[in-house]
């Protein structure tokens, strides 16, 4: 068991990313990999879920993309995010905004935590 949590250890990256929560919208800067070229894109969208615990920490995030609804799912301690933004802070009563996915146009915006 020791074995397995050395192991771990030595590929964690720790990075310090900014707290957000369900209902935030955030960006993300994620680096790609193309054949022999790397290049860093831009995820923007709202997110939807924040699942496991410790180390496999993942995210759920949810953006429009021509009218289609593409969501994509990070690792919380991936080596390939370079930073995250929190654009907004929103404010819902959900840690799980499955809703959104049924949701479109003005109905599927969030209201904006001012602080």
């Amino acid at each position: 068991m020791d074995l397995i949590k050395i192991a771990e250890e030595a590929f964690a990256t720790k990075k310090e990313h900014p707290s957000f929560k369900s209902g935030d919208t955030i960006t993300i800067a994620y680096r790609i990999k193309e054949g022999n070229k790397e290049r860093i894109q831009m995820y923007r969208g709202v997110v939807i879920r924040i699942s496991g615990h410790g180390d496999k920490k993942r995210f759920t995030v949810r953006k429009m993309s021509d009218n289609i609804g593409v969501e994509r799912i990070f690792p919380m301690d991936s080596p390939f995010i370079e930073n995250i933004t929190v654009n907004k802070v929103g404010k819902v009563r959900r840690a799980k905004l499955y809703y959104l996915r049924a949701l479109t146009g003005k109905k599927a915006r969030i209201k904006e935590k001012r602080v």
